[in-house]
């Protein structure tokens, strides 16, 4: 059974930083795109930042392009989403997704994911 468990999520002024994690338990598929969506109170879930096993590639919403960062360990089965220069409307609670085969970074679709994490809370304060 594939589980992803989100962790780093939390409560930082505005111009902070903070580093998410998603440790992956059950997946051991070579070819999957993985990566982090949000969702804020009244507002759809949208994809923040995604990467692919297959090719490297990489995809960031417009709106946290050049602050966030994701990247991936696969000898720790890990996932993480750097998150600089945070704003207000940065809070969600942010989810770890991924769907098996092979897909470019740029495949970043919330209704797409086989798998999801709980999520974790960010609050950013102004």
């Amino acid at each position: 059974e594939v589980q992803f468990v989100e962790s780093g999520g939390g409560l930082v002024q505005a111009g902070g930083s903070l580093r998410l994690s998603c440790a992956a338990s059950g997946f051991t598929f070579d070819d999957y795109v993985i990566g982090w969506f949000r969702q804020a109170p009244g507002k759809e879930r949208e994809g923040v930042s995604c990467i692919s096993s297959s090719d490297g590639s990489t995809y960031y919403a417009d709106s946290v392009k050049g602050r966030f960062t994701v990247s991936s360990d696969n000898a720790k089965d890990t996932v993480y989403l750097q998150m600089n220069s945070l704003k207000p409307e940065d809070t969600a609670v942010y989810y770890c997704a991924a769907r098996l085969g092979y897909y470019s970074g740029s495949y970043c679709r919330y209704y797409g994911m086989d798998s999801w994490g709980k999520g974790t809370l960010v609050t950013v304060s102004s």
